[in-house]
């Protein structure tokens, strides 16, 4: 083996594209066995990046110490000072990183950054004149990063973590999984266009508390989530609240064990992609032809209205509903994400 080559890969964001680059970074690193990787991101996201040889989390505080320029120069003197950077892989291709990636390229380090297709992104979401047809993926954007370096990334759809076994702490509260089948339920996204209503949710919750042998888990993140969560229980006590009751690495752990995730455009459908756990995604206002279904989700197990005109408006779900009537979730009928479970489960 040759000098061990160390990347710079930097991705400062939200949980769910964090969760993306992951199995793309697992990927370089089988495919190049003389690389590691330094990864720069949110320090509250170090759990995605355990148990992967090579990978080094590097955790970034853009809110606190490495905030504004002033900040970000001295992650830069961090990070060098800690290692050897050969190379960078602007993930985000923001303000931020493109700050980072400067002071790299100041010293002469090869830099590439990601294409986020902002041209095509716009003409898949705008309301007239439409060109809807998938485009490329946001996994595939992070692997062409990597290439654009020299280095192999042959992308497959292998998960890229067995299932972990279930801590203590987790079983105390769900007990032993047994012969049950696992479902997950997160029925929460960033924006409201990206929501499927949560009395609808209930009626799917309903449908799968009376199959026998099934447990379904709510989960999702935030004081207020935690409250509707915890409301829905007191209504449903046979199903269990895991939000807000673990850190990031046991969710993650009751996540692999998951026989199937019900999720919408959001973080969670991420996470459980990482586990190969089938998820059963939901789609507003966004498409999965934006880039940003799951790793080697199925395609078929997404719910969404493919005759509605409007959709998607837009690629993050951040946009109101022009329409007002919030149709692409409000006329999904709770029967039809059921029926997808069921698919998978029984």
């Amino acid at each position: 083996m040759g000098t061990v080559k160390t990347i710079l890969v930097t991705r400062l964001s939200a949980m769910g594209d964090v969760a993306m680059t992951i199995p793309v970074m697992k990927q370089v690193l089988d495919d190049n066995p003389d690389v590691e990787i330094v990864f720069v991101t949110n320090r509250n996201w170090g759990a995605l990046c355990a148990n992967i040889p090579r990978l080094t989390f590097f955790p970034a505080d853009v809110k606190g110490i490495h905030k504004g320029v002033k900040g970000l120069y001295r992650l830069f003197r961090e990070i060098e000072k800690a290692h050897s950077i050969h190379a960078v892989a602007d993930l985000h291709n923001v303000l931020r990183s493109k700050i980072i990636r400067t002071f790299f390229r100041f010293t002469g380090t090869p830099v590439a950054a990601i294409d986020k297709g902002r041209a095509e992104k716009k003409a898949l979401t705008r309301r007239e004149n439409k060109v809807l047809q998938p485009l490329t993926s946001t996994i595939e954007r992070y692997a062409i990063v990597f290439r654009q370096l020299g280095l192999r990334c042959e992308m497959g759809n292998k998960p890229v973590f067995p299932p972990r076994p279930l801590p203590a702490s987790v079983t105390a509260v769900t007990g032993a999984k047994g012969s049950k089948k696992w479902i997950g339920m997160a029925p929460f996204a960033t924006y409201r266009e990206k929501m499927y209503p949560l009395e609808k949710m209930t009626a799917v919750l309903e449908i799968l508390l009376q199959e026998p042998g099934q447990q379904v888990l709510l989960m999702g993140g935030g004081k207020q989530e935690v409250e509707l969560l915890t409301g829905l229980s007191q209504r449903y006590p046979q199903a269990i609240v895991v939000a807000g009751r673990f850190s990031l690495a046991e969710e993650m752990a009751i996540i692999s064990q998951l026989d199937a995730m019900i999720s919408m455009d959001s973080a969670n459908m991420h996470l459980a992609s990482l586990f190969g756990v089938p998820v059963v995604s939901v789609w507003g206002a966004t498409h999965p032809f934006a880039g940003f279904m799951g790793y080697a989700q199925a395609a078929h197990n997404a719910v969404q209205l493919d005759d509605l005109s409007c959709r998607p408006c837009s690629v993050f779900g951040n946009k109101p509903c022009f329409r007002g009537d919030h149709a692409c979730m409000e006329w999904i009928k709770p029967l039809q994400i059921v029926e997808k479970v069921n698919r998978i489960v029984l």
